[in-house]
């Protein structure tokens, strides 16, 4: 599932061919695709909107429309979004089609049909339960101590938990806890001042080494341009069982946590 890296890059791709632009006409070829309202009405309301921007919240993409709606697209699993001529055809896993008045559209691909789209006056309808940015410079290590404090699931679950901090999935997660020393079953209360401000610190550096090299395409993400991200190249534990930890030597181990495939080495994290 592309993360807060991914979707970033997405968005500022998206922005320099839509911003601005009317929307002339809306295609639904597989209408479960649209979650609220459903897929005729949205089409319909979505004709005569102008995009004055797109922005990102979490992993969920933004566009702000005038007259004041917004479109809000979580991309799931398998969800990317390209920009085409309007006479280019679509294939058999793009689902919907946005044309604009520059004679572009925004093509949005899912092989899995896993992703939707949301329609709404007010986006905090959608998004509201999502914790804070955690790039945001407003939000600190005792931000991150608060809302793990008390609770006993694993440090890694709490991560994956959209309402603790917004944006992180599986890669991220597994890198950030590696920087950071921590075991991924460590239960969240046990961590210590000194460990949660390490882990504050390493989840900003892995989102930024990641927005540097656009993210990670290890499996269907592909950005706008459909030049594939880098960060997978640069990758410490995630995916990398059976291989030297660049620390240490110790191979790196593979469990499970929450039934996500979780990836540490032994040794650094304890």
């Amino acid at each position: 599932m592309p993360e807060l890296p991914e979707v970033e890059t997405i968005r500022q791709e998206l922005v320099p061919h839509i911003k601005g632009r009317r929307i002339l006409h809306v295609t639904f070829r597989w209408h479960r695709i649209a979650a609220q309202p459903r897929a005729e009405e949205m089409a319909r309301r979505l004709v005569g909107h102008v995009i004055t921007d797109v922005g990102r919240r979490g992993k969920f993409l933004l566009f702000s429309l005038e007259p004041p709606a917004v479109l809000i697209v979580h991309l799931r699993m398998t969800g990317q979004l390209h920009i085409h001529p309007t006479t280019t055809p679509p294939d058999k896993h793009t689902h919907v089609i946005i044309s604009l008045d520059n004679e572009r559209a925004i093509h949005y691909r899912d092989a899995r049909k896993f992703g939707r789209f949301y329609l709404t006056a007010h986006a905090e309808e959608v998004i509201g339960h999502l914790g804070p940015e955690p790039l945001d410079p407003q939000w600190t290590p005792q931000d991150l101590a608060k809302a793990i404090r008390h609770r006993r699931a694993p440090i890694k679950s709490l991560l994956l938990d959209q309402r603790v901090v917004a944006g992180l999935g599986n890669i991220y997660t597994d890198e950030a806890l590696f920087l950071a020393g921590i075991h991924p079953l460590r239960p969240g209360h046990t961590l210590s001042e000194e460990e949660i401000q390490a882990l504050h610190h390493a989840i900003r550096q892995v989102l930024e080494e990641a927005l540097a090299a656009r993210g990670s395409t290890i499996a269907t993400y592909l950005p706008p341009s459909q030049r594939r991200g880098e960060y997978q190249k640069r990758r410490r534990v995630y995916r990398r069982a059976g291989q030297p930890c660049p620390v240490c030597g110790t191979p790196i181990q593979r469990t499970r946590v929450s039934g996500r495939s979780t990836h540490y080495c032994p040794h650094c994290q304890r």
